[in-house]
């Protein structure tokens, strides 16, 4: 069994949306420990953080690009985190991966370079 599994990815036209899940078990530490980040990688593209919440403190983080449109939030009785995707672009098709880091409160998780656990992706795709 994965330590961080996510599922809800799929093909959806632009203006859609989706809502992306990472679902976690059997974390060395407490679900509220860590801060779990969204990243994607697009084809041809390096792999960027989208979007990350730390437990901690319920700090969350956006890039940019998707800042206005991805909501991300956390459920801790179900240990899991959920990605909302409102208005996506063809720009947004790339495989997801949802990971795990241990963040004390008041860090700033979604600049370290080194994270615990990945999941293995679930690919978006925007297309008409």
């Amino acid at each position: 069994e994965e330590e961080v599994v996510e599922s809800g990815g799929g093909l959806v036209q632009p203006g859609g949306s989706l809502r992306l899940s990472c679902t976690t078990s059997r974390l060395r530490f407490s679900f509220d420990d860590y801060a779990i980040g969204w990243f994607r990688q697009a084809p041809g593209k390096e792999r960027a953080i989208a979007s990350c919440i730390s437990n901690s403190d319920g700090k969350t983080y956006y890039a940019d690009s998707v800042k206005g449109r991805f909501t991300i939030s956390s459920d801790n009785a179900k240990k899991t985190v959920y990605l909302r995707m409102n208005s996506l672009r063809p720009e947004d098709t790339a495989v997801y991966y949802c990971a795990a880091v241990r963040a004390p409160p008041g860090g700033t998780p979604w600049g370290y370079y080194s994270w615990d656990y990945w999941g293995k992706g679930t690919l978006v795709t925007v297309s008409s």
